[in-house]
């Protein structure tokens, strides 16, 4: 064999064995349906432990925070979107220090479904999620396997420093404050049929913000006062949606159904109590959220910076509205018109259990649809199938504006708020959304 012959043998031979203890990264990896598939696994944990709509918004905060956080250290496509930054976690010491990991996408799915685990009550279901991603990605040579452990070591470093800060605000105290107990007399919510479940997470206005320094520049215009004198603004949205009953077309019907998002809803079969499984609002939202970050093709780095966004401003937007609800104390629709107008009513939607005023659809939809608008941009057409795993159809919006106002009306239809809550809710989400977006922009 020539020289010539046996240098390139021995070239060929390094660059073999090179291959053999590493891993060749998949160039057409889709990464945003591969998060929102992992993500999604949170989701169906939440379903489990029927997270409510405030609590859903703060998983998602914190699981999606954790793969942006490893993403934001490989610091690819950052440079101009920094979330730590105008946020209260830049007072945070994180304390990052470079990984080196080949991954980093492996390790912020990974992070995210650590979190998963240790923020929830049924979290170790995610245990299994965990083991079945590792083997997804040295299958689809993602990593390799003598990568693995670094990758889990970094992942649950990082997981670990988000439930350090996630603890410290105020959800864990929140057993510890005085118990909420329904106001007497006219005009108070008062627990609804059918469970007559008591009133959901009450205090949730002493949580801490990630972007909101004060919750009262948030706070909606006073709603309509309490008076069934016939010729009031309070009548006249009480008859509304008692009328609304009789308006409702098939049309309606559905819209009211494809965004109920109720994960408190209770049938009863004889003495029975079923629940029946919903996503939460927010839940429908980061579903929107994925569905776009595939849409637009969007990097690994892109997709946890967008999720993150969306489930910081939910978190946000919810401790604003929630606030709203127990200062206000509003009775719900159902309550009134059984006892001043028909006994026998009921919403087509089942009443969530908590007070009305402003409506939290409204919230945190428009906070939503600002956020994905000014990424996306405007006239971003999809189409939302996050109902379909809960047996409704696929519906087409040609923008996240326009598909929040449909979530807005949507309680209107449902007869589950009155017309104020739900425009002053959606005022405040935009105030909300436009805060935070003009802040990350930049």
């Amino acid at each position: 064999m020539s020289l010539s012959l046996k240098s390139s043998f021995a070239l060929l031979l390094i660059i073999f064995l090179v291959m053999q203890g590493s891993v060749a990264k998949p160039k057409t990896a889709n990464w945003p349906k591969l998060y929102s598939e992992q993500l999604f696994y949170i989701t169906e944990v939440m379903l489990t432990d029927v997270a409510s709509p405030p609590v859903a918004a703060r998983i998602y905060a914190y699981s999606n925070l954790a793969a942006y956080l490893i993403a934001k250290e490989s610091g690819n496509g950052f440079e101009n979107k920094d979330i730590l930054e105008h946020s209260y976690l830049a007072e945070q010491n994180w304390n990052i220090s470079d990984s080196g990991i080949s991954s980093p996408e492996f390790a912020g799915i990974y992070a995210m479904l650590k979190v998963g685990e240790s923020i929830m009550p049924s979290g170790y279901l995610l245990k299994e999620k965990q083991q079945n991603w590792a083997k997804t990605a040295i299958k689809a040579k993602i990593i390799s396997k003598k990568e693995l452990q670094a990758h889990i070591a970094y992942a649950e470093t990082i997981a670990s420093k988000v439930m350090d800060v996630a603890n410290k605000d105020g959800y864990l105290q929140l057993s510890t404050l005085t118990r909420y107990s329904p106001q007497e007399g006219e005009g108070f919510w008062y627990p609804t049929p059918p469970a007559y479940i008591a009133a959901v997470e009450p205090e949730w206005k002493t949580i801490q913000p990630f972007f909101i320094n004060e919750l009262a520049n948030y706070a909606p215009a006073p709603m309509a006062p309490f008076d069934m004198t016939e010729g009031s603004s309070f009548h006249n949205q009480v008859m509304e949606v008692y009328n609304m009953t009789i308006e409702l077309n098939d049309e309606r019907k559905l819209i009211a159904n494809f965004w109920d998002c109720n994960p408190f809803k209770v049938e009863f079969t004889g003495h029975m109590a079923i629940g029946i499984k919903k996503i939460s609002p927010g839940g429908h939202w980061i579903g929107i959220t994925g569905i776009a970050a595939q849409k637009a093709k969007l990097s690994f780095s892109e997709t946890a910076f967008i999720n993150a966004l969306v489930g910081m401003t939910l978190h946000d937007a919810f401790i604003s509205c929630w606030k709203a609800k127990y200062d206000t104390d509003r009775i719900r629709p159902e309550t009134v018109i059984n006892q001043k107008i028909d006994q026998r009513w009921k919403p087509l939607l089942q009443t969530p259990p908590f007070p009305e005023y402003t409506s939290g659809h409204s919230v945190i939809s428009r906070a939503s649809a600002e956020i994905l608008t000014g990424y996306f941009g405007d006239n971003f057409e999809f189409i939302d199938s996050s109902e379909t795993y809960f047996g409704l159809p696929e519906r087409p919006f040609p923008s996240f504006l326009n598909a929040s106002e449909e979530a807005a009306i949507s309680r209107l239809y449902g007869g589950i708020h009155f017309r104020d809550a739900i425009e002053e809710g959606v005022k405040q989400g935009e105030k909300i959304g436009n805060m935070i977006w003009e802040k990350v922009k930049k």
